[in-house]
C-alpha cells in the first residue's frame, strides 16, 4: 500500500494555510466518508496515519521540536478518536457522517462518550492532553520540549489501545 502524494496548486495550499485548514486531514476525512461502506479499511487507514504521526512526533522530540511534536501527538490522538468513533458508530460519528466533517468539539464529545462506553477514562484523558498540546504547544508555542516529551506516552498508549479494541471489535 504506502503513501500517495497529491499535488495541488500553490494558491490553494497558501489559502488553506491562511485559513488553518489541514489539507491532509481534509482529504483523509473526505475519502473516509466515501469509503464509509468499508469501515475496516477506513479505521486501518486512520491507524496507519496515527502510527506515522507518532513516529514523526518521536523524531521531533528527539530533535527538540516542541511545536511540531505537539502537533503530531495531537494528530495521533485525533485519528484514534475518529477510528474508535467509527468502530463503535457513536452519535458523534453519525453526525459527522451527515455533515461530512469532524469539528474539534465533536472529537471532544466523542472522546468523552468513548471513555464511558469502553470504561476507560484514559481515552478522555489522552484527548485532554492532546487538546492542551494543540493549543499551548502548537498554536501558542508556549511549551518546551521538556514540557511535551512525556506526552508521547499518552499518544502511544491510545494508539495501542485503539488497535487492540478495534481488532477485538472486528473479530
Amino acid at each position: 500500500m504506502g503513501e500517495y502524494t497529491v499535488t495541488l496548486p500553490k494558491r490553494i495550499i497558501e489559502e488553506a494555510r491562511r485559513r488553518n485548514i489541514d489539507i491532509e486531514e481534509l482529504i483523509l476525512d473526505a475519502v473516509s466518508m466515501i469509503l464509509s461502506d468499508d469501515p475496516e479499511a477506513v479505521i486501518e487507514a486512520r491507524l496507519e496515519a496515527a502510527e506515522r504521526y507518532l513516529n514523526e512526533a518521536r523524531d521531533y522530540v528527539n530533535n527538540s521540536g516542541a511545536v511540531q511534536a505537539s502537533e503530531k501527538m495531537y494528530k495521533v490522538v485525533e485519528e484514534c478518536i475518529k477510528a474508535l468513533a467509527q468502530a463503535y458508530n457513536i452519535e458523534e460519528y453519525v453526525k459527522v457522517s451527515g455533515e461530512g466533517r469532524w469539528w474539534v468539539s465533536l472529537i471532544g464529545k466523542a472522546a468523552r462518550r468513548l471513555a464511558g462506553i469502553l470504561n476507560e477514562p484514559r481515552v478522555e484523558f489522552a484527548w485532554s492532553v492532546a487538546y492542551d498540546l494543540h493549543v499551548w504547544g502548537l498554536h501558542e508555542a508556549k511549551y518546551t520540549i521538556n514540557d511535551v516529551k512525556g506526552d508521547l506516552n499518552h499518544a502511544q498508549w491510545l494508539l495501542e489501545f485503539t488497535r487492540s479494541v478495534t481488532l477485538r471489535k472486528s473479530e
